[in-house]
């Protein structure tokens, strides 16, 4: 039997993990639009702009990877 507690625990953990995914997926597709970005830019300033964005997305998505692989190993 399960009861309450634990139903409330799964719900929270698969609308966490639903959220995850979805930030995943988002912060992927804005790497892949940062990319085309840097590719077309020739200004110095701009290009630069670009790694910098480009670095704090992917320190994004290596975030929300661990805490995706964290949570799934708690289930």
């Amino acid at each position: 039997m399960i009861l309450p507690q634990q139903k409330a625990l799964r719900r929270a953990r698969e609308e966490e993990r639903r959220d995850l995914l979805n930030s995943l997926s988002h912060t992927q597709a804005l790497i892949h639009q940062a990319y085309g970005g840097f590719n077309c830019a020739s200004d110095g300033d701009l290009i630069e702009s670009y790694v910098f964005e480009i670095n704090s997305l992917q320190a994004r998505y290596n975030y929300l990877l661990r805490r995706f692989k964290e949570l799934e190993g708690a289930t």
